[in-house]
Order: C-alpha cells, then structure tokens, then sequence
C-alpha cells in the first residue's frame, strides 16, 4: 500500500463548468483511494442558468431549476465556502464558510477554476443603486417580487404617477436580455386583469440595445423576426443606443431620450470575477487563457474551463464563446485530461464546434439556429424546451418542470409577493421529502451564458 499523500484535485466553482468537471472525474478518479477531489462552491446547489427567467416571470416554480450537489456527488468532497484566495505559487486556495468567515486552507496538486463571470455594470452612474440582474436565482426572485411590488403600488388609488412604476427597461439584446424582456413582456400583461384600476395601456416595456439587430448572434434575419415579434406584442426597442446614466426616477439613452422607470434590468455584459482578474496568469479580455488541453498557460497543474476561460477555437483561430454547450463539453474533457495527466496518459485537445443556438421571445415563440438551419415561431421555442429539459439534470427535475410547464398551460401566473422575511423562512425550511437547497436571497450563482446546451 502506498504512504505517499494522495493527489488532491481542488475544483472552484458549482456551475456547468465545476459541476461537470466533478462528475467526469467521479466516473474515473473518485472511487480510487490515492485520489482525494473536493469541490467548493458558494452553494449548495446547481443552477440551471437557461430556465432563470421562467422563474422571474413564474412559469416555473423556484426550485425547479436547482439541484442539490450533495445529490449529484456521491464520492467527491463537497464544501459549502467562499473562495477567499488563490495562491498559484504556493498551490494553495484559501476558502471561508459560516457567519464568521472560519478560514480553510487547501493545498492542491491539481486546480480547476471554474467561477464563471460576474455581471459587469461598466462603472455608470446611478447603476449601483439601481441594480436589477439576472445571472442568479436570487436576482430572479428579486426581480419577480419587484415586478409585482411595481403592479400592487401602481393599482392603488392614491398614486397619481403611475408611469414610472408601469415601464419597465431592459438593457442589453443578447440572449439574456431578449429572453428576459419576452417573460417580463407577458407576466405583466397576463396579470393585468387582476388589477382593477390598471388597463394594458399604461403599460410599458422598453428594450434597449447597442447594436442594429437583437440576438446578433443568431443573425440579421433571426434577429429581425424576434424585433418584429416583440414590437407586435407592445415591446418598445431602441436599437443602436445605450444607456448612458440611471438615476432614481429612470434612465438617460445615447441618444438623448429619457426614460422614467422604478425598473432597470441590466443584462448587458459580463466580467471576471475579483478572484480571477488578480491571478497572476496570462489573461485575455480578462479570461485565464489555457492551452489546447485546458490547461492554464505556465502554470502546470492549475487547469480553467467554462466563463473564466479563454479556451482557444483551432478551428476559427479566436477562442470559445461563453456558453453553456462549451463549457460542460470543456469540463468533461479537461476531466479526461487530469485524470490521464495522473495516470501517465497522452492528453487529448479540446475540439468542438457549436451546435446550435437558441432563444424564447414569450407567447410560446422562439427563435433557433441549429447546425446552420434556422427555425422560428412556435416549433423554435417547442425545440427550446424539448433539448434544455432534455439537457436538466436528474428526472425528478425533469418531472417537476414539464408539470410546471403543463400546469402553465391551464391556469394564471401566480402573483404571490413574498416579502423579505416570509420569503427568507419560506426557503429555510422546505417541507418534508423536498432537496434541501439554501437559497438565500443575497446569493450569486455566476455561470454559462445562455446557448444551445
């Protein structure tokens, strides 16, 4: 039996990147005993980033889209914490847990850092104090409590300035922003009949957009049918514009055009995290770049995957988009990797092209490019939703979303406001046979981008 210390492989980060990458490695590295893997994460749960804003819009219920990792990890360390620090030097990552902050120091042979991105407010002005997003479940419940909060204070009879509590802004035309616009678009519309002093007139819906076309990626013609979809449906779009400053009673365009609003949802942009903008390694527009292998660029033994990375594309010469296709493609494949690095093995490159790309614009309307072939209208989104449930992990979430879905169908979105306190209590305790998931309301879960799973 060997007495040398077992290898320790330390993964950051509980998103599509981390998670993956854990689970590849319990396939091939977690039952052999001279291997020790620990996964830390903020959480305890996966996100399931695609679905957030049908938990905004309540299409899905709040747990629907989570799972616990505990669950997920039979034979792999998992560690609830804040990373507080990474020492590429010394192979050492410093994490905190606990109201108090206990530290832990771990030292690795072998580093995945996966922490995804963070929402990136681009220093405006009066953002901060605004700041509505949606890269977390916690920004998706607070968003939908803001929603209603919006619709209780404008259907009382004493508020005369109804205007700014009924527009509604989203910045940025990405997939975020456009996905995020169409499930606002229809929950406040939907719900109107409930509030008697208020009539669909009053309200609006402002989606706002620095390029010519929305969901560029998706193309001009694509990215045209959803701009005409959303206008049909009351959506106001302002593309080739930015927002220039928000304040407490709305928002300034690059043009000139002042918006009054109570509600400004930013979707439009992302950086690294604090962690890994001060790593001490080759970086490129703020990602670690890696080699073809995944691995960080001199720096053996410490490997990144997922948003973090700058993965280089062979086939295109640049380097991987952010998405969620990429980044748990990245991870199993960089999990191949350590585990042959470990066992004297030849490496593998990661090579992969992406395989679609794919967007819901509300009223049960997609729009989708798959492998070059371009679909909209209603069989876009029915292609939506067939490959991310599909892609879902675990059945009982399977189960409890295409029931949401189904029930979605038959009755009215629930326009239940949980305040801060019921809110904080309601998710502590989930009754009896429920994952238990901690869903504090002041957590972030930074993860892949949106795209074709």
């Amino acid at each position: 039996m060997s007495t040398s210390p077992p290898k320790r492989i330390v993964i950051l980060g509980g998103g599509f990147a981390g998670l993956y990458a854990a689970m590849e490695l319990e396939k091939t590295l977690a039952q052999d005993p001279e291997v020790e893997i620990t996964l830390i994460n903020r959480e305890n749960f996966f996100l399931f980033t695609p679905m957030l804003h049908e938990v905004a819009a309540s299409d899905l219920d709040i747990t629907a889209i989570v799972n616990p990792l505990r669950k997920m990890l039979k034979r792999i360390r998992f560690f609830e914490a804040e990373v507080e620090s990474i020492d590429l030097s010394h192979r050492q990552v410093v994490v905190s847990h606990g109201l108090e902050k206990h530290p832990h120091p771990l030292i690795y042979d072998h580093l995945v850092i996966g922490l995804g991105s963070i929402t990136n407010l681009y220093e405006l002005p009066g953002l901060d104090e605004r700041n509505l997003t949606m890269k977390s479940l916690a920004d998706a419940m607070r968003l939908r409590n803001h929603l209603i909060a919006q619709l209780e204070e404008a259907d009382t009879e004493c508020v005369t300035q109804k205007n700014p509590l009924l527009c509604f802004v989203v910045a940025g035309g990405g997939f975020s922003g456009v996905e995020t616009v169409g499930a606002l678009n229809d929950f406040v519309r939907d719900v109107l009949p409930s509030y008697s002093h208020l009539a669909e007139g009053m309200l609006r819906v402002v989606l706002v957009h620095a390029g010519a076309v929305i969901l560029p990626e998706l193309g001009e013609k694509l990215g045209a049918y959803a701009q005409r979809k959303l206008a049909e449906r009351g959506v106001e779009i302002h593309v080739n514009t930015k927002v220039s400053t928000v304040s407490m009673h709305g928002v300034t365009l690059s043009d000139g055009t002042t918006i009054e609003s109570n509600t400004v949802v930013w979707t439009a942009g992302t950086s690294a995290t604090p962690l890994v903008q001060k790593l001490p390694c080759k970086k490129e527009c703020g990602r670690i770049v890696v080699d073809q292998f995944l691995e960080v660029v001199g720096w053996p033994g410490v490997w990144a995957v997922g948003d973090c990375a700058a993965v280089p594309d062979r086939s295109t010469g640049k380097f991987s988009p952010p998405t969620a296709q990429h980044a748990l493609r990245q991870a199993k494949r960089l999990a191949q990797n350590i585990t042959a690095s470990i066992r004297g093995r030849p490496r593998r490159p990661f090579v992969f092209s992406t395989i679609g790309q794919l967007a819901t614009i509300g009223k049960r309307t997609g729009v989708a490019n798959i492998l070059g072939l371009r679909f909209s209208g209603f069989i876009a989104w029915w292609i939506w939703r067939t490959i991310y449930l599909s892609k879902l992990p675990r059945f009982e979430k399977k189960l409890r979303v295409a029931m949401d879905w189904t029930l979605d169908l038959v009755f009215s979105k629930d326009i239940v406001q949980f305040s801060h306190e019921s809110r904080a209590q309601y998710l502590s305790y989930p009754s009896e046979g429920e994952d238990r998931v901690n869903l504090s309301h002041e957590q972030r879960q930074p993860s892949a981008a949106n795209g074709a799973a």
